[in-house]
């Protein structure tokens, strides 16, 4: 399929897991895809790798917590791959530590990496899609916003801020040909994901339990998200806009 040839694409974080296997899917419907990432390296592998299947991409280093960063890439790739049809907020970052035991440092880089980062991003695409009345925007949340999670309670906010300023930014773009959805994504099999059962303290018991509470038997992995991004991206979802979907094996099952 080529759903996006001819359409700029910039993912976030599009250094990891997740974001690598989106930056991939892109590339393979043919979209030009804008690898952003604070870590340089990470992004040109996947870039690199693009390339290497026939596609294209560009790694950008960004920090999306640090506005002057992220308009400076911005403008880069509107100067070199063209304005942004669509943007994909997909870096995150966490803590694994009851809330008690957390410090303020702590809070403020949580929300700085997983909802300022993202208004950042939004900011500096917005006026361009607005100007040119199309674009759609696909942000990354967590089932944690919806469900909470124990050992995550600031990402959890960062994330249910996301989905609730998601919402409204829809509806403040919708008269713009603007939708904007999230996908939230459960236990999936990420180096954050590793993080965290290092940080429980006991990772093949908390393994065990997260795949016998998942319907589908077994936990996510990268290449399980893709699938939603697209679609919410593509025109087939030209008509659907404010709205949030669990990619999290029947874990949450919200109505």
């Amino acid at each position: 399929m080529t759903r996006f040839a001819g359409k700029t694409v910039v993912v976030t974080g599009g250094g990891g897991g997740i974001g690598g296997a989106t930056c991939r899917r892109f590339a393979k419907e043919g979209a030009k895809v804008a690898v952003f990432d604070l870590n340089l390296e990470a992004a040109e592998r996947v870039a690199a790798d693009i390339r290497a299947d026939g596609g294209t991409a560009q790694a950008y280093r960004c920090d999306i917590t640090d506005r002057a960063s992220v308009d400076n890439a911005v403008a880069t790739v509107h100067d070199t791959q063209g304005p942004v049809d669509v943007l994909v907020n997909n870096a995150g970052w966490d803590v694994f530590k009851p809330f008690t035991k957390t410090e303020p440092a702590q809070w403020e880089k949580l929300i700085a990496i997983n909802l300022t980062g993202a208004l950042h991003m939004h900011h500096a695409v917005l006026p361009g899609m607005a100007a040119r009345k199309t674009g759609r925007i696909v942000n990354i949340a967590s089932d944690a916003a919806r469900v909470g999670s124990s050992g995550e309670a600031v990402y959890a906010a960062c994330k249910g801020g996301l989905v609730a300023f998601s919402k409204t930014v829809a509806r403040e773009h919708a008269r713009h040909g603007i939708t904007v959805n999230v996908v939230c994504p459960g236990p999936t099999d990420t180096a954050l994901f590793a993080d965290y059962k290092e940080g429980a303290g006991n990772p093949e018991k908390l393994m065990e339990a997260f795949t016998r509470s998942i319907p589908l038997g077994r936990i996510g992995q990268p290449d399980d998200l893709p699938g939603a991004i697209l679609f919410f991206a593509s025109e087939d979802a030209a008509f659907v806009t404010g709205q949030v979907l669990s990619v999290s094996g029947g874990l949450t099952m919200n109505g």
